[in-house]
């Protein structure tokens, strides 16, 4: 599977959850597979989605899914200590580790060779990391939700990307739509 066939496999598990996805198509294909106004799509910020989503989490209570990719945490490592130092039981930060780059031209990650990320996540001090195979993600992300708990989960798939139009909502409306639901 790729992460395309993932997002649409978990969309519905997803609904009125609050949802932090990751930069590039990442974005744009959860867009266009079930846009909700629970879901914030970065538009810029590689790295991020994992450090937002957790404040969103830490901010209040609802449940909060940080959708990130393998080359995102890569280039954000201080996120895994600053989530395990942070512990929000609302918070699952899923990592879809495709071993590449995807929206940049599907350049290799080190996931592929010996970096291990959920490894990584334990050492950083991560107390609950699952790791999944791609046909596994929505039993597991239920079983993340269902727990309560914090939980890393690490998704191994394909690269590839979907063909996907970009998102063309302005960013405000993004960002207004998505604290309106927080709110509610």
């Amino acid at each position: 599977m790729i992460r395309s066939e993932i997002l649409r496999e978990i969309a519905p598990i997803l609904r009125d959850k609050l949802v932090v996805c990751n930069i590039g198509i990442p974005s744009q294909e959860l867009h266009a597979i079930d846009d909700q106004p629970t879901n914030f799509y970065m538009l810029g910020t590689m790295g991020l989605a994992s450090s937002i989503g957790l404040g969103v989490a830490l901010a209040q209570s609802k449940p909060v899914i940080a959708i990130d990719g393998d080359g995102s945490i890569l280039t954000n490592m201080g996120t895994l200590p600053t989530i395990a130092n942070n512990v929000a039981d609302n918070f699952i930060l899923m990592i879809i580790d495709n071993g590449s780059y995807g929206s940049t031209g599907d350049q290799p990650t080190y996931t592929g060779k010996k970096t291990d990320l959920a490894a990584m996540a334990r050492a950083a001090g991560c107390e609950n990391v699952v790791e999944v195979q791609d046909v596994d993600t929505g039993e597991a992300l239920q079983a993340a939700l269902d727990s309560g708990e914090m939980t890393v989960m690490v998704v191994k798939c394909d690269s590839g990307n979907a063909k996907m139009p970009v998102i063309t909502m302005d960013p405000v409306i993004i960002r207004d739509r998505f604290m309106k639901s927080i709110q509610a």
